[in-house]
């Protein structure tokens, strides 16, 4: 059975201030929060430098492919010594880490907050790979294990470009799936630009769309655990 629409109700509703927005107001319910941000250009060419030297010669690399969902050309594992690697941890990505768990946590009221106040946590890098992306090559829709993940972005092939999703980041919202969602807010597609990063939660799910033509697509990402209790970060150790 279809629904039923009172068409009486419908009238009396049209002439109702209240509809018009006068008395009532929109609640927007459960955010999300996306962090994001520019690398210095230094950083960026050391990592650029890094991606390449990994890249031309992949097998001196452990492959990451294995523990990862993605469908790409190349992942290889990097490591805490490689140049640039420490302090992309040290000074953006931890740092960013934090600065989301500030964010949503200190909306809560201290009595919410449990053992995520200032100082009461660590924050420890798991891993960082390398991904290289070749035209077909995606990454299905995924999350990650820990407390948050990330991507970095390096190399854009030029045909990668606001006309279509080709080679963009997806992050999903909660419901997408539901066919009365109409997709409204629930997909929220990233264009890669060279130097820029995203960091979010570890459960939300997200996906890459292949691309077509010529060149690599290459981006970083990584998986960071808080820990509680550990006031002082440990050193990476991955």
């Amino acid at each position: 059975m279809g629904i039923v629409v009172d068409r009486a109700f419908t009238l009396a509703l049209s002439g109702c201030p209240a509809a018009a927005g006068a008395c009532v107001e929109v609640l927007d319910l459960f955010p999300r929060s996306i962090l994001k941000g520019t690398l210095p250009a230094p950083l960026q060419s050391t990592l650029m430098q890094l991606s390449e030297s990994v890249l031309s010669n992949p097998q001196a690399s452990p492959d990451a492919s294995p523990k990862l969902a993605g469908q790409l050309s190349q992942q290889r594992q990097l490591m805490p010594n490689q140049p640039g690697v420490q302090e992309l941890a040290d000074q953006h990505l931890l740092p960013a880490c934090d600065r989301w768990i500030r964010h949503v946590v200190d909306r809560e009221p201290p009595q919410g907050r449990g053992p995520w106040v200032q100082g009461g946590y660590g924050l420890q890098m798991i891993d960082l790979w390398l991904n290289c992306q070749r035209a077909g090559d995606y990454n299905p829709m995924h999350t990650h294990g820990g407390s948050f993940s990330g991507v970095i972005f390096l190399k854009v092939p030029n045909q990668i470009s606001g006309d279509s999703f080709d080679g963009q980041l997806c992050f999903h919202g909660p419901e997408e799936w539901h066919l009365q969602s109409f997709r409204t807010g629930m997909a929220h597609y990233v264009l890669p630009i060279p130097g820029e990063f995203y960091v979010f939660p570890a459960w939300q799910p997200h996906s890459v769309m292949p691309f077509r033509g010529d060149g690599e697509r290459w981006s970083l990402a990584f998986n960071v655990v808080a820990v509680p209790g550990q006031r002082r970060p440990p050193a990476i150790r991955f």
